[in-house]
C-alpha cells in the first residue's frame, strides 16, 4: 500500500470537528496511539511498531513525532493514518485498539488559562486568555534606535545608549507582564512566548518575575509581526491550533 502524506493546521473547533467525525467511524482494525513528548527516537519507533505500520510510514511518522514538544496521537484505520500534534502536552503514553478520541477531546474542551508574552524590540503585548477569550491584555511600544552602521567612538556611545533603551524597554515589558499575569497565577495552566527568539531570551534573563514562574511553558511562536492587539488575538488562535498529518492510500 502506498500512502500519500498531507499536512494542515486546524483551529480548536476544526480539531474537535475532525475528532467527532473520526469517532463516528467504527472500522475494524482501528487504533489510537497516544505518545507523550520526550521519548528517544528508538522508543518512538518501538511504540510505532506496536501498531504494525510499514517501515516507510514508521520512519516518516517517527521523524515528525520526535520534533514535537507536546507529544502526538496516531489514529489509524484501514483507509489511512492520521498523526495529530496537539497544542497542549499529552499526559500518558497509551495504545487503544479502537478509534478513541476522548483523551484528546478532554484536553481541547477544557478552557485552559494561558499567559501570553509577545515581544520584539520596540513593541510588546501581554495578556491572559481563558479558552480562546482574552480576559486581560496590554500592548505597547518603546523607542529603540536602529544599530549604528559607522565605526568610531560615536558608534560606541550610540550602542551604549541603545543598550540602555533596550534595558528600559524590557523592564517595562516585565512590569506589564507582572501586572497582567500575577492576578491569574493560581489559575494559570500554561505560559507561551511569541516574537523574536533573542529578545525573548533577554526578557527572561532580565525579568525576575518571569524567570521564577513555575508555570508550564508551551513552545514559542516565533514567526509573528510586531505585537498589536490584533496580533495578540491571533496568537490565541495559534496557541489553540493543532497540526494534522494524513496518510491516505494513493489512487
Amino acid at each position: 500500500m502506498t500512502l500519500m502524506p498531507h499536512r494542515r493546521t486546524l483551529s480548536r473547533q476544526k480539531t474537535l470537528d475532525f475528532l467527532g467525525d473520526l469517532a463516528r467511524e467504527k472500522e475494524p482494525d482501528s487504533y489510537s496511539l497516544y505518545l507523550t513528548a520526550g521519548h528517544s527516537p528508538v522508543e518512538t519507533e518501538n511504540n510505532l511498531k506496536d501498531i504494525n505500520l510499514p517501515f516507510e510510514e514508521t520512519s516518516s511518522l517517527a521523524k515528525i513525532i520526535d520534533k514535537s514538544p507536546t507529544g502526538a496521537i496516531v489514529f489509524g484505520n484501514p483507509d489511512g493514518i492520521f498523526l495529530l500534534i496537539p497544542p497542549f502536552p499529552i499526559a500518558q503514553t497509551l495504545l487503544i485498539r479502537e478509534l478513541d478520541t476522548e483523551n484528546l477531546e478532554s484536553i481541547l474542551t477544557k478552557d485552559h488559562t494561558i499567559g501570553l508574552v509577545l515581544v520584539r524590540l520596540g513593541a510588546y503585548g501581554v495578556g491572559v486568555c481563558r479558552g480562546e477569550n482574552l480576559v486581560s491584555s496590554k500592548v505597547g511600544t518603546g523607542n529603540i534606535h536602529a544599530r549604528h552602521k559607522k565605526g568610531g567612538s560615536s558608534a560606541h556611545r550610540f550602542e551604549r545608549r541603545r543598550d540602555k533603551q533596550i534595558e528600559y524597554f524590557l523592564t517595562r515589558v516585565c512590569q506589564r507582564a507582572r501586572e497582567h499575569l500575577e492576578p491569574h497565577l493560581k489559575a494559570l495552566d500554561y505560559l507561551v512566548y511569541s516574537g523574536a527568539r533573542e529578545t525573548i531570551r533577554e526578557l527572561q534573563k532580565q525579568c525576575d518575575f518571569l524567570g521564577k514562574l513555575k508555570t508550564t511553558t508551551l513552545p514559542p511562536l516565533l514567526d509573528i509581526p510586531d505585537p498589536r492587539l490584533t496580533v495578540l488575538k491571533d496568537t490565541v488562535r495559534q496557541v489553540w491550533s493543532s497540526t494534522l498529518y494524513e496518510w491516505h492510500e494513493a489512487d
